[in-house]
């Protein structure tokens, strides 16, 4: 095992100029340096390919991007992209095992965010035993500091400022409520081999990569930021603060017993249960149940959905 294996730092781009230089910079400015930069473009109409074209140019040793194939697949299904790329072209890009990183366009990173992360996956994968020789899936993430457009500090915590518990990161956990932001992760090839394809039912691929590793690997939380998370009108997802709801509220009790489906809840759903068509022969039974409590989370009744979200959580 190499003390400072190459990394694939995977990076989307779409219509992101505006930000994309100051990204770009913080990942070759890192302290961690046996690293390439994987970059796809996702039909950008802006002057994001030229930016690109112009670091590469600058960089041939540190940048890669991937020929144009004028598809716009969503960040999602780009990032899919890029996963199997890699894993597909590993002796082109110089390397020995295909730890993956994935980067979003907007944000900026610390500069020891690589180095602290890999000295994490390979301590984990050091303590991995003999018999398990393909290899134990590992997935490492950290926290992040919320930033505004400008980089202005918001919240020190992605975590607390989302209210998320962070502690609860078993599989059956794992299927109703994502913990894993896809900016901060880096994966192991192990993972990435046993998750790919993504499925087209994945929420995001870094919510199936959470699920791949929780379900038959390891999932680690460096409780630090390692990324300044910038928040603006363009993001995907974004962070969003966590206002606990009162029970006393007229709104909370018409929320509980509305008919109104959840959309998130119906894709939660569709996710768990194209999960257990993959790997369900792979899993307890006891897991096969809680995917199946999930998925009837498709029903199109908003009290029902609530139903089962609330035994599925408790399952």
């Amino acid at each position: 095992m190499s003390a400072d294996p190459k990394i694939a730092i995977l990076l989307s781009t779409y219509n992101g100029a505006k930000f994309l230089q100051e990204q770009l910079d913080s990942l070759l400015n890192q302290t961690y340096l046996n690293t390439v930069i994987v970059i796809r473009d996702d039909c950008s109409s802006d002057p994001t390919p030229e930016l690109v074209s112009h670091y590469a140019d600058s960089h041939p040793d540190k940048i890669h991007v991937v020929a144009n194939d004028n598809q716009n697949l969503g960040a999602s299904g780009s990032f899919s992209f890029l996963i199997e790329y890699v894993l597909a072209n590993k002796p082109l890009l110089q390397l020995d095992a295909a730890y993956m990183m994935f980067c979003d366009q907007d944000d900026v990173w610390y500069s020891d965010k690589i180095e602290k992360q890999v000295k994490a996956i390979l301590a984990v994968e050091a303590e991995g035993s003999e018999d398990e020789s393909d290899g134990v899936p590992v997935l490492v993430h950290t926290d992040l500091q919320v930033v505004s457009e400008e980089n202005q500090a918001i919240a020190e915590s992605l975590v607390r400022y989302q209210g998320l518990e962070i502690e609860r990161n078993r599989f059956s956990n794992m299927v109703i409520s994502n913990l894993v932001t896809g900016c901060t992760t880096l994966i192991n090839e192990p993972l990435a081999r046993k998750a790919v394809p993504v499925s087209g039912q994945a929420i995001m691929h870094d919510w199936w990569l959470a699920l791949v590793a929780a379900a038959f690997g390891k999932v680690i939380f460096l409780d630090a930021p390692s990324v300044h998370y910038r928040q603006h009108g363009s993001n995907t997802i974004g962070a969003k603060e966590f206002v606990k709801p009162k029970p006393a509220s007229r709104s909370f009790w018409r929320k509980v017993f509305s008919r109104k489906p959840n959309e998130h809840l119906i894709e939660v759903a569709l996710q768990a249960s194209e999960f257990r068509q993959r790997f369900g022969a792979q899993l307890s039974l006891k897991e096969n149940l809680g995917l199946r409590i999930s998925a009837c989370m498709a029903a199109r009744v908003g009290i029902i959905q609530r139903l089962f979200y609330r035994i599925a959580r408790r399952f």
